[in-house]
């Protein structure tokens, strides 16, 4: 199987004490066609803000697909 080129996250951004921050949750994975031409991505969730940010994943992060 493939690995995902990027994951997939929700960004909610929030206030805590003044300061802007942000909190990820990872709600998928995306893979590249076989043409190179695009993406599939694959969520488990939707964000409530539709926003998805991909990004790709970090050395030794876990996939998380289970396509």
């Amino acid at each position: 199987m493939a690995k995902p080129v990027y994951h997939a996250y929700s960004v909610r951004e929030y206030e805590k004490d003044g300061k802007k921050d942000s909190f990820w949750t990872k709600i998928g994975v995306a893979f590249p066609h076989k043409d190179g031409d695009g993406l599939d991505i694959i969520l488990e969730a939707l964000p409530v803000n539709g926003r998805v940010t991909l990004r790709k994943p970090k050395e030794g992060e876990k996939d998380g697909a289970e396509v």
